[in-house]
């Protein structure tokens, strides 16, 4: 039968007769599954390019048949294909399901990527806030919203950190200039700078003498005389304070300090006048251990608590003292707090190595502050580059803001560093305190 075929491979309607069952078993009858015999080649050189003979391995050949209808055994022929049409490529191996399309996934943390965008927003619509003049800085919740601006630190680099982790340029740029930015403002608290020797600073924590150059400063507002009286003398007395600054004051407490031996430890005083209509909690004092000279109940009129002032003896050079108090920016009272500040910076007028200690009711970040301090006098807390001395509140609720700062006039040979904030039960501020070398 094979024979009768290869004879006639040339008849071309033979070619295209479908074979019986029958037939195909006797032609390929000789034949092993994948064998390479002379009578295959035949086989497969006759059958081409009329079909595409897919022959089975002997592992293939052993597995059983799908059920598919057909019940003969052997390889299977493709349908045949018209000549001068395109044949199909046979395949390599087993076929394979076609793969199903790849769904491309959208961007990775999408929606924490939108929530950090909006913490970022808030975070410079704040700076924004920071950068306004001080005659648009005093409006309604504005102060407050500017005291937290240190705060910013921490979500701009929490921003910063997951933008570089996620990819996200844009974030990632946008953070690192607020980061800059931030860096640039507060460079005075965070860079080393030179401070107090290490000699004062010895001298500071072992001994209190007059006659030296080297003199432990304190402030502390009383919150209207509930600081505990006790506290307040100990921390004197184990600080070695030579200049002590108070506010809201009240003639109780007055008598509660003397009770508990504050004037045998700081025996030069001065307290403010009565203060104004607007008293803002109280009255001002001021306690040395060296003799005070030029002593004012109120060195200058204000709207709010009398600022009283003496000089002292430091080193051989006359120090200012002052104990302020200006009004705080309550809702209808922002006025008399610029009013306040504006009050205090007009000391740079005077010809005097100031020290003025108190509650400031302001920061850093303030641009009424940083007029206040102008080009003559300097923050201690923004001019010794160890970090933030937050005061405010005190007690059950963690510090948050820095508005009790030690200012000294700037070239005067004063110097102010080695700063600590301390805990006194009662009030709602830290006691600030400064180790002060001339």
């Amino acid at each position: 039968m094979a024979n009768h075929f290869l004879d006639n491979a040339e008849d071309t309607d033979a070619r295209w007769e479908p074979l019986s069952d029958e037939e195909w078993d006797a032609l390929t009858a000789n034949l092993e599954p994948g064998s390479d015999t002379e009578a295959g080649r035949e086989v497969d050189e006759w059958l081409e390019p009329a079909a595409t003979v897919v022959r089975r391995t002997p592992v293939e050949a052993a597995r059983p048949a799908r059920a598919t209808g057909d019940t003969a055994p052997g390889p299977r022929v493709a349908a045949p294909t018209p000549r001068g049409a395109d044949a199909p490529a046979a395949p390599d191996g087993p076929s394979r399901p076609p793969r199903a399309p790849r769904v491309r996934k959208g961007p990775r943390h999408g929606c924490l990527s939108a929530l950090l965008w909006l913490v970022m927003l808030g975070v410079l619509a704040q700076m924004a806030l920071r950068c306004l003049p001080a005659e648009l800085a005093s409006g309604r919740a504005l102060p407050e919203l500017i005291s937290f601006v240190p705060w910013l630190f921490a979500p701009i680099i929490l921003c910063l950190v997951l933008a570089l982790l996620w990819r996200r340029l844009g974030l990632f740029v946008v953070s690192v200039l607020a980061l800059a930015t931030m860096l640039w403002w507060h460079a005075g608290f965070l860079l080393p700078r030179a401070g107090v020797s290490d000699a004062a600073v010895t001298a500071a924590q072992t001994v209190s003498d007059p006659s030296d150059n080297v003199a432990r400063v304190m402030t502390l507002n009383t919150a209207n005389g509930g600081a505990s009286a006790e506290e307040v003398v100990a921390l004197v007395r184990d600080k070695h304070v030579e200049v002590l600054c108070m506010q809201e004051l009240t003639d109780s407490f007055l008598n509660e300090l003397a009770a508990a031996g504050l004037y045998d430890l700081l025996p030069y005083y001065v307290i403010s006048d009565e203060a104004s209509a607007i008293s803002n909690g109280g009255r001002n004092g001021i306690w040395t251990l060296a003799p005070m000279s030029d002593v004012s109940g109120n060195l200058l009129p204000i709207e709010t608590s009398s600022m009283p002032a003496g000089t002292v003896q430091i080193g051989g050079l006359a120090v200012r003292v002052v104990s302020v108090h200006p009004n705080s920016p309550v809702r209808g009272a922002q006025d008399l707090w610029d009013e306040g500040l504006d009050v205090i910076g007009q000391l740079s007028g005077y010809n005097h190595s100031y020290l003025i200690m108190g509650d400031f009711n302001s920061t850093w970040d303030h641009a009424q502050f940083r007029d206040l301090l102008g080009v003559d006098f300097v923050d201690a807390g923004a001019e010794a580059g160890e970090g933030f001395h937050m005061t405010y509140p005190s007690g059950k609720l963690p510090s948050l803001v820095e508005i009790d700062h030690i200012v000294y006039w700037r070239g005067s040979g004063v110097q102010v560093s080695n700063l600590e904030t301390a805990v006194v039960s009662g009030t709602d501020h830290r006691a600030l305190l400064g180790v002060l070398e001339v």
